[in-house]
């Protein structure tokens, strides 16, 4: 496993900016000379300009620019600027001056972190060639501690610029730090692979692990190799190899071939041993950023759309997921256990569900088990929220086909209530309701939690999502459910395209309660005038909650007119406290599935549309007076035009008698 020929890929880096600093005296400015001149200078300037090296001093063939600092009190505010553009640090100290060496830990060490430097550093002893031979210094002993304390070391060594003894090594293993860095990788402190390296590593392997039997084979090796870094392992390089894992880690092998178990031991070996750009460059060649993401290029983050159009999983998408579903479900109990779940995303930098929106947005079991409706409703939300995010997940956990063959924007809003036909798969609801009117009580009963009577304000959204089972004939449809609190209503309706992403917005008010209903008829006619205004019209339905209360005869009678004058569907009555849910969950499937209809009349819109009646009426009246002006000028003038034509000819005639 080593490299070759390969394309060099630094995530994106094109250059390298390197910061030398240290104690006045240390052999900072002779350091720099030195290595841009390839020999000792006799005269050094006690402050050096900017130097850059040749693109191709070092093999990775990447502009390096090198920044000289003074010590100097005086100029400690130019330092702090050049240390925050800083790509690393080479902090000398000098081999002549131990005092210099316990400078670092008690000053500039501390210092780089007061000013929250957080970059490679690379520790440097200069002028080897003066020290004190009876004040030998074991580097190891002497650096050891400080390391320990100030983890953001590196690497630390010692040179001679007057001897060319590790000069280039310096620049080189600074270089080296940025463009293969070991804090993404390697935990100094613990010295383990940092969790979001092994959860790379596990989707490299697995992809690798083309049969699927848990191994990779020589075969499977040989293609990693090739792929990676351009050249084929040579029979003796994988005996080697399974020599090393065989002595090391004992489970690393099995008759199949190499576990991950023995990968993941192979990159901890590499990267221990200094050699982190052939970890860095398998990462790079999957996809890996600098942050053990996924890089921007293969990840489309702008899903091209109207605001009236939304984002679904293909078919194949969700084929693709039934599969991952039950390669993970060990037990084949139909359920995904939170070890089961934490498994599935273990190639994913982390679990996407792990906090809010998605947490708590589908049904569980009692043991927090996700059934594969819940597991799809969960990608459908996601989808339907964070496309990317959705994207970038399907290829961590390996989808391999084209990204635009697992998404299908839908068609737009408009248009589907123009064809009185939505052909959407997902559709979001938005839950108005004043306080207390039982939102949360009917997004619970959604994602079957159960009813409890204790209130509890909610001063944010809260998404639920489920696939309704069939209804008749009709296939599933995943419907969203996104509860708008009372006081986040004035927030939403501020911007004009709010309601664009609404498939069907649903009222509920408490059916005992006379005043909830006022508070939701004024949130209905909030809305449907703002839908009126901007063009965004959404179907509505009432929902009347607690009918395990003793009803309001005025609220029900109330919302009963409304919903006629309105011209939407009567309202739907439930009571989650008694499970009476009135089958309002398909009822408002089936409503978002007709756009056309239950979309809110207010008072201004029957006027406008009756005044836009009007003009359009009289208007037409005025263009038939036109063409009716117009057909009967070109009649009389062809008339007239006639009846000369009669008289000529019966001159003509007469004349010709004579």
């Amino acid at each position: 496993m080593a490299n070759s020929d390969a394309t060099p890929n630094f995530g994106g880096r094109t250059s390298v900016r390197l910061v030398v600093l240290g104690d006045e005296g240390t052999g900072k400015s002779s350091l720099i000379a030195t290595v841009a001149a390839e020999s000792f200078p006799e005269n050094v300037p006690s402050l050096l300009p900017p130097t850059r090296l040749p693109l191709d001093y070092f093999p990775d063939r990447v502009p390096l620019t090198i920044i000289d600092t003074s010590s100097s009190p005086e100029n400690r505010s130019k330092l702090a600027a050049e240390c925050r553009l800083a790509d690393a640090v080479v902090l000398t100290y000098g081999c002549d001056q131990p005092a210099t060496l316990d400078r670092l830990s008690t000053f500039w060490l501390p210092e780089l972190r007061r000013l929250q430097v957080k970059v490679p550093i690379i520790v440097v002893g200069c002028k080897l060639d003066l020290r004190d031979d009876n004040q030998q210094v074991n580097l190891e002993q002497a650096m050891v501690p400080i390391m320990q304390q100030f983890l953001e070391i590196e690497t630390c060594m010692e040179c001679s610029s007057l001897n060319q003894i590790q000069v280039p090594e310096v620049f080189y293993y600074a270089q080296k730090a940025v463009l293969h860095p070991t804090a993404p990788l390697f935990d100094q402190e613990t010295q383990i692979l940092k969790p979001r390296c092994v959860s790379a590593l596990k989707r490299i392997f697995i992809l690798c692990d083309h049969d699927r039997d848990g191994a990779l084979s020589d075969g499977e090796l040989n293609d990693f190799q090739v792929r990676c870094f351009n050249a084929p392992l040579q029979p003796a390089e994988i005996v080697g190899v399974k020599r090393v894992v065989q002595e090391k880690s004992p489970e690393g092998f099995n008759e199949h071939g190499l576990t991950l178990t023995g990968f993941l031991f192979l990159h901890a070996m590499f990267i221990e041993k200094g050699r982190l750009e052939t970890t860095w460059t398998m990462l790079r060649k999957f996809g890996y950023d600098n942050d053990l993401k996924l890089r921007d290029d293969l990840i489309p983050l702008n899903f091209k759309r109207a605001p009236d159009q939304s984002v679904e999983l293909t078919n194949e998408a969700v084929e693709f997921l039934k599969a991952i579903f039950f390669m993970f479900d060990i037990d084949g109990d139909g359920v995904l256990r939170p070890a089961e779940l934490d498994d599935l995303f273990s190639t994913a930098p982390s679990s996407p569900w792990a906090e809010g929106p998605y947490i708590d947005a589908v049904k569980k079991n009692a043991f927090g088990g996700l059934s594969l409706a819940g597991f799809l409703s969960e990608w459908a939300l996601m989808t339907l929220l964070d496309p990317a995010s959705s994207l970038a997940n399907l290829i961590y956990l390996g989808f391999a086909g084209d990204p635009a063959s697992a998404f299908h924007i839908t068609r737009r809003r408009r248009l589907d209530c123009k064809r009185q036909q939505s052909q959407r798969n997902v559709f979001q609801c938005y839950l108005f309701g004043p306080k207390k009117a039982g939102k949360s009580a009917l997004l619970n009963s959604f994602i079957g939690k159960p009813f409890t009577g204790t209130y509890s304000e909610t001063t944010y959204e809260r998404f639920a999502a489920n696939i309704l089972d069939h209804l008749m004939d009709k296939p599933k449809e995943t419907l969203i459910l996104r509860e708008i609190p009372e006081d986040g209503v004035k927030n939403l309706l501020s911007n004009n395209e709010s309601l664009a992403a609404c498939d069907i917005a649903v009222f509920a008010y408490d059916s005992s309660d006379e005043n909830s209903w006022r508070k939701a008829m004024d949130l209905l006619v909030d809305v449907a005038s703002h839908g009126e205004n901007t063009g965004f019209g959404v179907p509505c339905l009432i929902v009347p909650t607690k009918d395990d209360l003793d009803p309001s005869p005025m609220a029900l009678q109330h919302s009963t007119r409304v919903s006629q004058d309105m011209g939407i569907e009567a309202p739907i009555t439930v009571s989650v406290k008694l499970g009476d849910l009135n089958n309002v969950f398909h009822r408002i499937i089936s409503a978002a599935q007709h756009p056309h209809l239950s979309i809110p009349e207010t008072e201004a819109g029957r006027n406008r549309k009756q005044y836009r009646r009007h003009v359009n009426c009289s208007l037409m009246v005025v263009s038939v007076a036109i063409v009716g002006l117009a057909a009967y000028r070109v009649y009389s003038t062809r008339k007239n035009a006639s009846d000369l034509g009669i008289t000529v000819s019966h001159q003509t005639a007469s004349g010709s008698d004579l």
